[in-house]
């Protein structure tokens, strides 16, 4: 039987959806029996590959580097899950969004710093005006909510899609 390729991408949060993708406890190891992780923080993929059936994104699209990401990654998969709260929504990055981009940079590199005041220049990524959620920027086929979302629907979700069963496009779950 042939492994679906699964990758995961962490953009602007905090990793706790990511958190909840280890501790699936047990059922992580009758998934790795089904699937093939090709990208994600844990492997050591660079580049992200080319025709992958399942990838998970967790985070808001708050860079132009994250924008182009998502770009690629909607390019090369199948199946789009938006992967948490940030992703669905925004949530905790979008906090920033009332506030301008430059006036946010001078508050926290200038303002807010001790030593070497001021924005960098390099190896920083230009911030979008505001932090979105995936589905402004590309298509999503499954949104799956939570902050982050429990690791029992994390790991019913990608059951069904192994099953041949098309999840629920618009899961409900509590916070916390």
């Amino acid at each position: 039987m042939k492994k679906v390729k699964v990758a995961t991408v962490w953009l602007d949060g905090c990793s706790g959806c990511h958190m909840s993708l280890l501790d699936m406890d047990a059922a992580i190891i009758s998934l790795g029996r089904k699937i093939d992780l090709v990208y994600g923080p844990l492997v050591d993929a660079q580049e992200f590959p080319e025709d992958v059936d399942v990838t998970l994104v967790e985070g808001a699209v708050s860079s132009q580097d994250d924008l182009n990401k998502v770009q690629k990654i909607r390019q090369r998969t199948n199946i789009l899950i938006s992967l948490g709260d940030c992703a669905v929504t925004g949530n905790v990055p979008a906090m920033r969004n009332s506030i301008p981009v430059q006036k946010l940079l001078q508050r926290i590199y200038v303002d807010g710093a001790d030593e070497k005041k001021g924005v960098p220049s390099e190896r920083v990524p230009a911030l979008l005006k505001q932090a979105r959620p995936l589905r402004e920027f590309v298509k999503v086929d499954i949104c799956l909510p939570g902050c982050p979302p429990p690791s029992k629907t994390i790991v019913g979700v990608i059951n069904d899609l192994l099953d041949g069963k098309k999840p629920n496009g618009n899961l409900k779950v509590k916070f916390g």
